[in-house]
């Protein structure tokens, strides 16, 4: 149960804020700098490609890495495929994952390797059969980690990850955190732009970081829960069941990532779809169990011993519009038909890249926020 009382109590916020979730997310920006400033240390800069990859693969375990593969692959578009290995199974050892390359890769490919820990035993046997094929490594992974070792030994290329501002020394619960997507995310934006895939000049990124920072002076601690975006969607959300309909390319993935963090850093369902899809693929819950109107409260229902039942809530993120028909009045109309709310996100203007990042920071701060303020797990 969220208790509201206190999101606009910063002090007790930030004791009770033991993952340093928030300040991970207030930091994001830091975490882009840091991390393009690794990138062009580590030579990213100074590659001059043959050409573009016939294929981008990307392996790692987690959501940041999750993340990284769904944003790469929207950004890039038809530019290439970009293709997320998920993991096979488990190795025999302490049931850790494995990944394999398909039979169709080899020297005109690259794979690229995403990790906040590094020590995954599986990366490294991976990284081997892409020296064996003749594919392109490169991962960003912590320094000094076993992954850096094999990534060195089968001649490709790490990229150190960005550590938070306050992070002395490596810290996987601060890893975890929602900075962990941009320290990932940030030098294989480098590396693709270099390649021709995406388009992430220096300039580019730094507006990006510019966004983030924007963004967490108005989502951050000190800032009122009236006047407070990302406060008042974890209030929307406190007893919801969480219907994210995402508009836009960049929303998509951004639409996701929310539900992915929502479940992984706050222990809360959420479902994610595209509009115009999302209408008949969720508009049965809108009708059914979950219906805002379904199952009337009973008077004599104990309300300390029985929870409220969860609802389901709408929440729409769009780009900002292009051109062309949106779905969102349909969205909006069907929402209403059923009596359910609906929770807005559009970000301001600026480039695509922009405002994917204030989609994001806004729902890190709001999955944050729900996950200190509700007593997540530690």
């Amino acid at each position: 149960m969220l208790d509201e009382s206190l999101l606009d109590a910063p002090e007790e916020l930030a004791r009770a804020d033991r993952r340093g979730l928030l300040r991970g997310a207030a930091e994001a920006g830091a975490r882009v700098r840091t991390a393009a400033r690794h990138a062009a240390e580590a030579g990213l800069g100074d590659i001059r490609p043959d050409g573009r990859p016939r294929a981008v693969l990307i392996a790692g375990p987690g959501t940041a890495a999750t993340g990284v593969a769904d944003l790469l692959g929207g950004l890039a578009g038809a530019a290439a495929p970009v293709v997320r290995l998920h993991p096979t199974g488990v190795a025999h050892a302490a049931g850790a994952l494995r990944w394999n390359l398909p039979g169709w890769v080899g020297p005109v490919d690259l794979l690229l390797v995403a990790t906040t820990d590094g020590s995954e035993p599986g990366l490294a046997v991976l990284v081997e059969q892409a020296y064996r094929r003749g594919c392109t490594v490169v991962a960003v992974a912590p320094e000094r980690s076993p992954l850096s070792e094999s990534v060195e030994g089968a001649h490709g290329l790490l990229v150190p990850m960005a550590k938070a501002p306050y992070q002395e020394d490596f810290d996987e619960s601060a890893a975890a955190g929602p900075g962990a997507l941009w320290a990932l995310l940030t030098p294989l934006l480098v590396l693709l732009d270099k390649v021709g895939l995406i388009s992430a000049a220096p300039d580019a990124l730094q507006l990006v970081a510019d966004r983030l920072d924007r963004t967490a002076e108005r989502c951050g601690p000190a800032v009122a829960a009236y006047s407070n975006p990302a406060k008042a969607l974890a209030a929307d959300l406190a007893d919801a069941l969480p219907l994210i309909w995402s508009e836009g390319a960049g929303a998509a993935p951004a639409g996701r990532r929310f539900a992915a963090t929502l479940a992984e850093l706050a222990g809360r369902p959420a479902l994610a779809a595209e509009l115009p899809e999302a209408l008949p693929r969720h508009g049965v819950l809108l009708a059914g169990a979950f219906a805002a109107g379904a199952d009337p409260d009973d008077f004599f229902r104990d309300r300390v011993d029985e929870p409220q039942a969860l609802r389901a809530r709408v929440v729409l993120l769009r780009d900002r519009p292009s051109g062309g028909l949106s779905a969102a009045p349909a969205a909006r109309e069907l929402a209403l038909s059923h009596d359910t709310a609906v929770s807005e996100l559009e970000p301001e203007e600026g480039s695509e890249f922009e405002q994917l990042a204030e989609l994001l920071a806004v729902t890190d701060f709001a999955t944050a926020y729900l996950a200190v303020a509700s007593g997540g797990r530690p």
